[in-house]
């Protein structure tokens, strides 16, 4: 099976600068060292956006100093927390549409990854998520294009409900516009945002959520403050993709847990 790895919701900042007393820095670099260390035959990183927490310039080039050294090829996406334009001067190469969108095609021999952008900075509410008609009209040819590979398909903003009230207040504003096309494509959906490992069906789409890089958020179902976090470990996304089809796993990192045998366990025949 061809790997390919997910990490979102980086959300770095400054040096010395913390969010609920975590160092995103830090856990970037331990989630992406356990990440290339396990699977160093991956074909592609893809990180899925809130690539940093405010959108500076310092935040980007610390992401593009972490980076330096991948040895395996990045796409970068855009999430609310993000600014186009100081991550453009800080990653002058990432592929853009005529329109200056990051939204990007990586084939492989069973796959088409696409990848877009949800950034959407006058968006209503604040943090939502938005796809124009620009980028729906690059998404529809990149569907079309797709010439019977399996399309899987990357958004940070989730276009449905999750059951979390603060985090579907700010999901993608136009998602029905969205799901129709991937239903009808017969593709998977891949999201962050939620810093949540949640999956399910939405208007005919099967969809993965990957959680945060940094902090994620508890399984709160009644409050809807969209800030709500917690410290449990940082974690990366793995596929795993089989022709016609795809497997997604959510590993945690930094527990030090060594696999055990529980052979000893089983019954005896």
């Amino acid at each position: 099976m061809e790997k390919i790895l997910a990490l979102t919701d980086l959300h770095l900042r400054g040096a010395g600068q913390t969010i609920i007393g975590l160092d995103p820095t830090a856990r970037l670099r331990e989630a992406l060292d356990a990440a290339l260390n396990d699977h160093p035959d991956a074909k592609a990183l893809i990180l899925m956006g809130d690539l940093t927490h405010s959108g500076r310039s310092e935040e980007y080039e610390t992401l593009r100093e972490i980076l330096q050294d991948c040895p395996i090829p990045v796409t970068y996406m855009l999430g609310n927390h993000d600014l186009r334009a100081p991550f453009r001067t800080a990653f002058p190469d990432a592929p853009v549409t005529p329109q200056g969108h990051v939204q990007h095609i990586i084939d492989l021999p069973d796959h088409r990854i696409i990848t877009l952008d949800t950034h959407q900075a006058d968006v209503e509410p604040h943090h939502a998520g938005f796809l124009c008609e620009d980028r729906l009209a690059w998404l529809d040819a990149a569907l079309e294009g797709a010439d019977g590979r399996l399309p899987l398909v990357f958004t940070h903003h989730p276009p449905h409900a999750v059951g979390l009230p603060g985090m579907d207040a700010i999901a993608l504003t136009n998602g029905d516009a969205l799901l129709e096309r991937l239903a009808h494509a017969k593709a998977h959906l891949f999201c962050g945002h939620v810093h949540r490992t949640i999956s399910g069906q939405a208007s005919g789409v099967p969809f993965t959520m990957f959680k945060s890089t940094c902090h994620q958020a508890p399984l709160d179902l009644i409050a809807a403050d969209s800030t709500l976090s917690n410290a449990e470990p940082a974690a990366y996304g793995l596929l795993l993709l089989s022709k016609g089809g795809v497997i997604a796993h959510s590993e945690d990192v930094g527990l030090n847990f060594p696999p055990i045998s529980g052979s000893d366990a089983l019954p005896k025949h």
